[in-house]
Parts: structure tokens; C-alpha cells; sequence
């Protein structure tokens, strides 16, 4: 499967990953405090070095016990980010539900717009469809910055049925196919409960035909199951990686990239064979004194 994302393709046949990058000052998961766009570009890089496909950098965090941010501060401290990642030659994604953040952000270099409202915002599905960027769609039923938890007779078949809506709609208002991801939204207006659940049963979200995007790093549910913070979740992290790619998952977004990157070749060996000149390192036998 080939994901097209403007001038540019990303080859699906295995398993990539997406790297983040928080350009935000109050992440659930990362330090507390405003970053620096040159830092936040190494960090970018770095994750690229490590084994990420896409570099994904949002502006405001998801968290609903914050205010929004002003659509101005979100494109300052995204546009800068973005810029110095595609003078690399990256291909970076933005997380954000809102047009004219998408529209800058594209502006600057981005390839691709990780909305994870569930196409809230209708001129940021213009804005994609102008310019032939790939197109995350996320199912919740919460509006963006708002905490719910509705009730759901069939977890998994609501977002089928939401996911098959909001991509006919994007392909009505000019989005190829070909450039649409689909992400059931683990945690997003949803009890732990549930998202294990929508990790069970992916096989029924693949059925849509769209490449599925898997946001499980460090999540709710995964510090519910380990009774552990988000910081200390990676581990748990990589049991529901491993269940994303068994059920056909082919983007995982991570914050411990390298750590996925050697779970999934560890994985795959295991699964299909090594090559017979697989060997060790001499420097990498011992731990260096």
C-alpha cells in the first residue's frame, strides 16, 4: 500500500513509525515549559535518525484540563518546527484540528495533517484537498479540548460507521483516497476499557480499505493496566504495538522511537527469518567501561 502525501509517497507494505514532536508547553507526557524551535527540530531529527517514517508536530495538547490554544500561538509554534524539519528533507505531519493552522503548517513544508477532532473544521479539509496533503481522520465523539465519555453499544462498530462517514465526506470535498489515513482514536472520548477493545478487534477497522494510524504510546489505558504514569508506560507500550501490527496497522506513533524500532525488527526476524550473515558488533558485546 502507498500512501501519497503531496509530491511525495511513503511505500506501507511494513510497518512505519511516527515520531512526535510536542511544541507545546503542557504535554502530558514530556517536560513542562515553553521549547525552543531549534530544539524541537534536533528532537525531530533525532527521532528521524532513530527510525521514524514521519516527524508529527503539534501545537496544542490534547489535554481537555487546558484551555485551547489561539490559533495565532498554535501556528507559532508549529510553523518554525516545520520549517527547519523539511529543509531536511522530513516528512512531517501536524497534529491539529484547525484550517488555518493546517494551511500554514502546509505552507511551511508539511505533508500530511493529523486531525484528530474527526474533520471538525471543513476548511481544513479544503485546505488538503487544495493541496494534495495526506489526510489523518480520528474518530471521537468529544469536541476538541472537551472531556466525554459517551455510551457506546458497540464500541468498535460506532467507529466503523463514523470512520466510513467522515471519509466519504473528505473524498466528496476532494481528498484522493489515496492520501487518507484512518486512526480509531484510542483513549479519545473513550474508557480504557473500550480502547482495548478497538485494539482487539482492528481487524474490523482494516476492513475500510484506508491504512489504519495507531496513537497508543503511552496512553490512559495502558497506565490503567500497569497502574504506572506516563512516563514509565513504553513497556506497556509495546505489548499493544505488537497487537497494532498483528491486526495490519501501518503507521504507529510513538514517542520512544528507537525502542519500537527494535521491538518491530526483533518481531519481524522472529516471524520471517534472519539473514544468515546476522552477526554482533564486537564493540557491542559488553557495555563500554
Amino acid at each position: 500500500m502507498i500512501l501519497r502525501l503531496r509530491d511525495r509517497e511513503l511505500d506501507l507494505s511494513a510497518p512505519v513509525l511516527m515520531g512526535i514532536v510536542n511544541a507545546t508547553p503542557d504535554s502530558f507526557s514530556d517536560r513542562p515549559g515553553p521549547k525552543d524551535p531549534e530544539e524541537l527540530a534536533e528532537r525531530g531529527l533525532r527521532l528521524l535518525a532513530d527510525g521514524a517514517a514521519i516527524v508529527d508536530v503539534g501545537g496544542e495538547s490534547g489535554r481537555t484540563d487546558t484551555e485551547a490554544v489561539p490559533v495565532e500561538e498554535e501556528i507559532a509554534r508549529v510553523v518554525p518546527v516545520v520549517e527547519r524539519l523539511a529543509e531536511q528533507g522530513a516528512l512531517v505531519s501536524v497534529d491539529t484540528w484547525r484550517g488555518p493552522v493546517a494551511s500554514a503548517a502546509l505552507d511551511a513544508g508539511a505533508t500530511m495533517i493529523n486531525d484528530v477532532s474527526g474533520l471538525s473544521d471543513e476548511s481544513l479539509v479544503a485546505v488538503c484537498a487544495a493541496t494534495g496533503a495526506a489526510l489523518v481522520i480520528t474518530h471521537t465523539q468529544a469536541p476538541p479540548k472537551t472531556k466525554a465519555f459517551p455510551r457506546y453499544d458497540d464500541v468498535v462498530a460506532s467507529v466503523r460507521e463514523f470512520l466510513g462517514e467522515r471519509m466519504a465526506a473528505a473524498r466528496a470535498a476532494g481528498v484522493e483516497a489515496g492520501r487518507i489515513v484512518l486512526d480509531p482514536g484510542i483513549d479519545l472520548a473513550k474508557t480504557p476499557a473500550e480502547s482495548v477493545e478497538l485494539l482487539r478487534r482492528l481487524p474490523e477497522l482494516a476492513a475500510l480499505g484506508r491504512p489504519l494510524l495507531l496513537a497508543v504510546s503511552r496512553k490512559d489505558f495502558v497506565g490503567a493496566l500497569t497502574d504506572r504514569p506516563p512516563a514509565e508506560r513504553d513497556a506497556g507500550t509495546l505489548a499493544a504495538v505488537g497487537a497494532a501490527v498483528e491486526a495490519g496497522t501501518r503507521i504507529i506513533r510513538v514517542h520512544d522511537v528507537a525502542g519500537a524500532r527494535d521491538y518491530l525488527r526483533v518481531r519481524d526476524a522472529l516471524a520471517n527469518g534472519a539473514e544468515s550473515s546476522l552477526a554482533l558488533a564486537a564493540e557491542l558485546r559488553r557495555e563500554a567501561v
